[in-house]
């Protein structure tokens, strides 16, 4: 409170005072103990007035010192486990100098794919336990992005401790041109170049069939000056089944060998592909690479049959095709019914009369099938032809957009995505669906949900239908790569209703999803469905899985944990091989088997020289500098007197209002209405 308000209250006290002396002395013919009374209501009265007209008010000012945040990033990646002792000694370092801890607020953040840590002085103090070094790969960009975000509005300065060999995201050199942060990079691990040949990818499809060859390409590199020579070998399953000698040189750096083997049995076959290490070669881990390959002896056939062309027929081909077990062909609806004698499932693309011989051949053979419609529709005819479904077409084209039902459970769709997915052209109309239909998709027009189905599947028996109504499901797919810089979303999507249609069989209660072949670095794991015996989702159940490692004899068993309408087991922590497992339901005489693989590789251990040409070039363009690990002390030093990271000396101001505002007009009232009563009793008035 300021001398100009506390002279403002003494007038007001004043003023206040002089009024009613003035009342009492000229005003006031009846002076005495009564008059003193209704003379100090009337006085408080006033001076709470004037309080009201003056609302003083209290002012605290509070000043801190703000430090500049440095922010310790560390590579909690496997490339880098071999320094964790240099590692720790530069946090040591960090943490014991006491410039740096006058001077800046330590953060320190682990990262390998993700970034980890958080208040972190106590995250450097721990940051270099064996536990962590333990990440199969390396996103440097996306480390510092997350920097940024969480730090944007504050003075702060990113330390990296890293060895720049990055696996993952976007290159970090060019990311580092929008940071708003400096950058000191320091350079761990051995910056020596040696001469090395690598196997740099291997590329193989998922699925060979039996009888057949399957192609195999193999990408290989070298680094060095020298000539030399070595020899490539592919074994399959333990035995050579293919050689070719190599050379190379400082400008011959580079080989692509394409080959193809044969599929001569059913099964899982491991394939490794080695190259023979030179001699003085010191990372061999990055000499052999091991992919598998599934032989299997049949092949889903689909027929899209179809009079129109139109981008929808591509682009469900190429959704469906990308499970190479799936093939798919295009017909016209009179082409010889012949030709539909091996077809496993039926894609009818807008139906109209030239349908009429395949909706026979179909009813005949009890066949599975899924239709699209959409404006070229001829309802008239498929009204007629079937009785899964009907529609009362008005013939007006709208958009209609996807929304997703959460509740459906024929088969698993908790990653299936529709977000910013286009509407679909579709003619207005009423649906009518048989009892056994199922929605998946739900119609939105205009952002009114309607309550008709987009997607839907029918069961009749063992036979199984879906139908969607409506065109330019393309556009979906490429809304699936404008979210995620791949088709996934859409395709698996796609490849999970053909894979409910194909099947003949009547619908199970426990059902799996999981991949036969995990790489090293994926996420590994299997889902589960279970229904009870009216075939309605169970989310009480007990499930367990129990994994045999068929190397080494070993048997895991866990618990499957409830995800939303699945259930799911993370088999991220077990050690690459080949295991059996088995689903079971506790309490229940039901459960099913498979195996899987999951292949040694780290892409980690394929890097063993740090970049720091890489890291020198990050920090230029954030205006940092390279460090290495014997220059820690003058890194340390140069942060101390950068001008840039000067504490800085920041004020609040708290103002509070000395008055409560409500409470005084109600004493004011108070104080008004005792005197008018006491006036009034006493025929003052």
């Amino acid at each position: 409170m300021n001398i100009q308000t506390v002279l403002l209250l003494i007038l007001a006290a004043i003023v206040a005072l002089g009024i009613v002396v003035f009342q009492y002395y000229y005003k006031t013919k009846r002076k005495g103990r009564l008059t003193l009374i209704l003379s100090f209501l009337r006085f408080l009265a006033l001076f709470g007035v004037f309080l009201l007209l003056i609302n003083p008010k209290f002012t605290k000012n509070k000043y801190r010192i703000e430090k500049a945040n440095l922010i310790v990033l560390v590579d909690n990646s496997t490339s880098v486990a071999s320094s964790k002792d240099t590692i720790q000694r530069v946090l040591d370092e960090i943490e014991e100098n006491n410039a740096i801890k006058n001077r800046f607020s330590l953060r320190g953040y682990g990262f390998g794919a993700l970034l980890t840590g958080g208040d972190a002085k106590s995250d450097v103090s721990t940051i270099n336990h064996d536990s962590l070094f333990i990440q199969k790969s390396t996103n440097i960009a996306g480390a510092i992005g997350a920097i940024q975000e969480i730090y944007s509005a504050s003075n702060s300065a990113i330390l990296l401790l890293t060895d720049g060999n990055q696996t993952l995201g976007q290159d970090y050199e060019f990311y580092g041109k929008n940071q708003k942060f400096p950058i000191y990079p320091v350079a761990i691990g051995d910056t020596t170049r040696y001469d090395d040949v690598a196997i740099s990818q291997v590329n193989v499809n998922r699925y060979a069939f039996l009888k057949n060859k399957y192609p195999i390409e193999i990408y290989l590199s070298y680094n060095g000056k020298t000539d030399v020579r070595s020899a490539l070998k592919i074994s399959v399953d333990g035995k050579t089944v293919f050689r070719e000698n190599l050379s190379f040189s400082d400008t011959d750096n580079s080989k692509t060998i394409n080959t193809v083997l044969d599929a001569n049995s059913v099964g899982m076959k491991n394939i490794v592909v080695s190259v023979d290490s030179l001699a003085n070669e010191r990372n061999t881990s990055n000499n052999s690479r091991q992919v598998a390959v599934e032989v299997i002896d049949e092949k889903t056939d689909i027929a899209i049959i179809s009079n129109l062309l139109h981008p929808d027929i591509g682009a469900l081909k190429k959704a469906i095709e990308s499970n190479e077990q799936r093939s798919v062909s295009v017909k016209k609806p009179n082409s010889d019914v012949k030709q539909f004698d091996d077809v496993d499932l039926f894609i009818l693309y807008q139906p109209d009369a030239s349908f009429k011989t395949v909706y026979d051949y179909i009813q005949m053979k009890k066949s599975n099938l899924f239709t699209i419609t959409g404006t070229e529709t001829d309802w008239n005819f498929l009204n007629k032809v079937q009785k899964g479904f009907s529609k009362e077409s008005y013939n007006q084209a709208e958009e209609v957009f996807p929304s997703l039902n959460s509740g459906f459970a024929l088969f698993n769709i908790n990653d299936f995505s529709i977000q910013d997915y286009p509407p679909l052209n579709s003619n207005l109309g009423e649906i009518q669906l048989a009892n056994s239909g199922e929605i998946l998709l739900t119609q939105r027009i205009k952002g009114a949900e309607l309550n008709q189905p987009l997607l839907a599947v029918i069961g009749k028996g063992t036979q199984r239908e879906a139908v969607l109504f409506g065109e330019n499901s393309w556009k979906w797919r490429m809304q699936s790569f404008r979210n995620e810089q791949n088709f996934k979303n859409f395709d698996e999507f796609i490849g999970r209703l053909v894979l409910y249609l194909s099947a003949n069989t009547s619908k199970e209660r426990l059902t799996l999803e999981y991949s036969s072949v995990y790489p090293g670095n994926s996420i590994a794991k299997i889902t589960a469905t279970y229904f009870d015996e009216t075939y309605v989702f169970e989310p009480n159940a007990t499930i367990d899985l129990k994994l045999k490692n068929t190397d080494t004899e070993a048997v895991t068993e866990m618990p499957m944990l409830l995800k939303g309408s699945y259930y799911e087991s993370d088999l991220s922590s077990l050690a690459p091989g080949r295991y059996d497992f088995t689903v079971a339901v506790r309490n229940e005489n039901l459960s099913k088997s498979g195996s899987f693989t999951i292949l040694d590789f780290d892409v980690e251990k394929q890097l063993v020289t740090t970049d720091y040409q890489k890291l020198a070039r990050l920090a230029e363009n954030t205006g940092g500098e390279l460090y290495f690990p014997s220059q820690i002390e003058t890194l340390l030093s140069d942060l101390s007197k950068d001008d840039r990271f000067l504490p800085v000396q920041k004020g609040e101001q708290n103002t509070v209002s000395l008055i409560d505002f409500r409470i005084l007009l109600a004493l004011i009232a108070t104080l008004l209405a005792a005197e008018w009563i006491i006036r009034k009793y006493n025929g003052l008035l």
